[in-house]
């Protein structure tokens, strides 16, 4: 995706709402195209233009979970220990802290989810009203005939639910012991030059009215803090972030990725740990063939169907009368991405062997 915003130092940071707003929306209806709208423009009050890949989503409900008290007691925005590293803990406009998107500017995956639809896709919702428009122009008369929100609280709320119990991915160990070990002396060397300063390895969820989410440790390996990578990595501003500050990388899930980096520029881990960003370890001048070993195994995407019996947090309630278990399946080809569904019991989910894929069923309906 493309974002676009206008920075200014002492004034901060101007989403260009009167403009259309950060998001440029590179596609459009078919009735918009009638009356010659193929896409948004940058607008020319920009000063900063940034590409986004999009992140997993994958745990991101023990993320929401995880006491803002243990985000608080990681941020060091003045670099008091002296380690070179200055995280911060994001705010957004209401004061709460920020934890979703790349510059840390949502803080509940309702908010994140509602500014997914209405910013990247249009439809408007409760979250965001509207009114509609291409580049601030309202639209012209009759292109948009969906009564508003287009999106209502039930939907959203049923999309907050899938997010939120989608599970985090277990790591991917090789079998062989001259493997195993080449992962471990990676791990020693992710901890010893200080990449966990940055990428915590562990965050633990406290107590929640969903038992699922409470008081569980994830393996994210990331401060959900903010932090200064530098006038090289510098893009668009956020509601609580210059444009050189990013929000930690989650790294669960990083060796299933063909892009990295907040805008895909890097096309190998390699290349994304010698960005040359500030608060890389200055010690990392190449990181060794088990360091890189280790990272790919933080994600896998493969949990077995055994693996869940004796998990009863699998199985989750969830709004509209559906129970969701969310399972990535093992067995997909190299280099392909997990497809996950939801299924709706109790109706036993089906696997398609063929696909790797999860029926998503509910009553006597089935639809993939």
């Amino acid at each position: 995706m493309t974002k676009a915003a206008r920075y200014t130092p002492g004034a901060g940071c101007d989403l260009l709402t009167g403009a259309g707003g950060e998001n440029i929306r590179t596609r459009s209806t078919a009735l918009l195209r009638e009356h010659g709208i193929e896409r948004e423009r940058v607008p020319v009050e920009a000063t900063e233009v940034a590409r986004f890949v999009v992140p997993f989503l994958f745990g991101l409900g023990l993320a929401e979970a995880v006491p803002a008290a243990t985000l608080e007691a990681l941020s060091d925005p003045e670099d008091g220990d002296g380690d070179g590293i200055s995280g911060r803990l994001a705010r957004v406009t209401d004061g709460r802290p920020g934890r979703f998107g790349r510059k840390s500017d949502f803080a509940t995956l309702a908010d994140f989810n509602a500014g997914a639809f209405f910013l990247e896709m249009g439809p408007t919702n409760l979250l965001h009203s509207g009114p509609e428009s291409v580049n601030g122009q309202l639209l012209p008369a009759g292109v948009d005939p969906a009564e508003d929100p287009e999106v209502g609280e039930e939907t959203l709320g049923l999309v907050a639910d899938y997010v939120r119990f989608l599970a985090p991915l277990d790591r991917r160990l090789p079998d062989e012991k001259a493997a195993l070990d080449e992962v471990s002396r990676g791990e020693s060397l992710f901890r010893t030059t200080g990449c966990a300063s940055c990428h915590v390895p562990v965050l633990e969820t406290g107590d929640h009215p969903v038992e699922a989410l409470a008081n569980k440790a994830v393996a994210f390996y990331s401060d959900l803090l903010l932090h200064d990578l530098g006038p090289q990595a510098s893009g668009v501003c956020g509601p609580d972030a210059a444009p050189w500050e990013y929000r930690t990388g989650i790294l669960m899930g990083v060796g299933l990725r063909q892009l990295f980096l907040h805008n895909g520029e890097a096309s190998s881990l390699e290349e994304a740990i010698l960005s040359g960003t500030e608060e890389r370890p200055k010690e990392l001048e190449r990181p060794s063939r088990a360091c890189l070993r280790w990272i790919d195994t933080t994600s896998s995407g493969s949990f077995k169907l055994s693996d869940r019996k004796d998990r009863p947090e699998g199985i989750l309630p969830l709004r509209g009368g559906y129970r969701g278990l969310v399972i990535p399946i093992r067995g997909w080809r190299s280099g392909a991405r997990p497809h996950l569904t939801c299924v709706a019991l109790p109706q036993p989910p089906r696997f398609h062997q063929s696909t790797g894929r999860l029926s998503c069923l509910k009553a006597s309906s089935s639809t993939q």
